[in-house]
């Protein structure tokens, strides 16, 4: 049970503080409920670039490593398509530091016409390095698009094209930032051997004083059922042919995620998984195989990735997985066999509660979602899935007509 403290301040920025005395470390965790969904359709990649502007220095503090690196800190952050997470480590003795750099971003970034066309750049190289001249890189810029019609998450985080980022404005970047980077559409989490009263007041001490911004409700379009399968076949040079399926599932909040999870895991999750057993190492049909979920907070994917082994042509490989599919949307799994993967993942649950880091994270993550204490709950959501859940979620979600398949050939076989 992870334990937790929390106030909102006037201006709705939310503090949540947990306690762990086991620890000379403290954790700081600042979520902007900002990602690729926020995004203009035709502006695409934002909210990453901000994610590297956000390091290129505020009004009063021109470089924001130096400092902190001082106090004998360390930084990173992420993005993604719901939010972008910006963290931080360091000696407890020294926690008003993260506040004092973590309240001056937010109150005024340093922007400049050379910091923004530095991180173009940045933005431009990585994009080109890890999505376009990296084998398999594009797949999500195909899959994504072949998927989603509608909502925001037809794009990937860091954006449907280059020439997105290269048309940023200061003006537009400027724009994006004092719509989404205010203490009312943020959450701000700290975990370490401190008193929630202290940090309270440190956090209405550097805090406190910067305006709301008064966020305006966000709705994203609704993604349209999926009535029939679609497919996209590409040839790229790559080594061998790999094969991507994909199909819709349940939101982040449903209870149903948990099955999907699940589901995930009995096919795919170390070597005694069913994919990994039956297709790679009996039939010899790919190299590698995986099932896994994207995780997003709306209705994200269900995706099966393999690659093919020489020899073994698509129609046969996709046969197989589909095989594989219609067992678990037909059979019971054992008890046994159900077990062993909840057993599992409540086993990484509970070591994911031992870093302080994750502790503060996850109490942001959580409270965005809904209530922060539902992180207390997780193992219990996952042990409640029956049998007859994973055929039914199976059943309803696997089918051929909401199917959406990427063959990605290798232009050299």
């Amino acid at each position: 049970m992870v334990t937790f403290e929390n106030i909102k301040l006037n201006n709705g920025l939310t503090v949540l503080v947990h306690r762990d005395r086991h620890t000379p470390i403290v954790a700081m965790n600042l979520i902007y409920q900002v990602g690729s969904r926020n995004e203009d359709p035709g502006r695409t990649g934002f909210a990453h670039l901000f994610e590297h502007l956000m390091f290129g220095g505020s009004v009063n503090i021109p470089k924001y490593d130096i400092p902190l690196e001082r106090a004998g800190g360390e930084n990173n952050a992420f993005t993604n398509a719901d939010y972008t997470n910006y963290y931080l480590t360091l000696p407890k003795n020294n926690l008003e530091t993260a506040f004092w750099l973590e309240s001056d971003r937010m109150l005024g970034l340093e922007f400049s016409q050379r910091s923004l066309d530095v991180q173009k750049q940045v933005v431009i190289e990585e994009f080109k390095q890890n999505y376009l001249n990296q084998p398999y890189g594009d797949v999500y810029l195909l899959l994504k698009p072949l998927a989603y019609k509608k909502h925001p998450y037809r794009w990937n985080t860091i954006g449907r094209e280059i020439s997105h980022i290269e048309g940023a404005t200061l003006d537009d970047v400027k724009a994006f930032y004092h719509q989404h980077y205010n203490p009312d559409n943020a959450i701000l989490s700290v975990a370490g051997d401190v008193k929630p009263g202290d940090v309270f007041k440190l956090a209405e001490q550097w805090f406190g004083p910067l305006p709301a911004g008064n966020i305006p409700a966000q709705s994203y379009p609704r993604e349209p059922e999926q009535l029939e399968p679609r497919r996209l076949s590409v040839s790229r040079n790559v080594p061998q042919n790999a094969i991507y399926m994909a199909w819709h599932m349940p939101t982040r909040r449903d209870r149903a995620y948990y099955t999907t999870d699940l589901i995930s895991d009995v096919l795919s999750n170390g070597q005694s998984a069913r994919l990994y057993q039956r297709l790679v190492k009996e039939s010899k049909l790919f190299t590698e195989l995986n099932a896994f979920i994207s995780g997003d907070i709306d209705s994200g994917l269900f995706i099966i990735a393999g690659k093919l082994m020489d020899g073994i042509s698509m129609e046969e490989a996709e046969a197989a997985i589909w095989s594989e599919l219609n067992r678990l949307s037909t059979d019971l799994i054992s008890e046994e066999e159900l077990k062993k993967i909840k057993n599992r993942i409540e086993a990484n649950l509970i070591f994911a509660r031992m870093p302080v880091l994750n502790k503060a994270m996850n109490l942001g993550y959580f409270h965005m979602l809904g209530n922060a204490d539902d992180w207390n709950r997780e193992a219990e959501k996952y042990q409640r899935v029956t049998r007859a859940d994973i055929v039914e979620q199976a059943r309803t979600m696997l089918v051929p007509s909401k199917q959406n398949t990427l063959t990605y050939y290798a232009d050299n076989k």
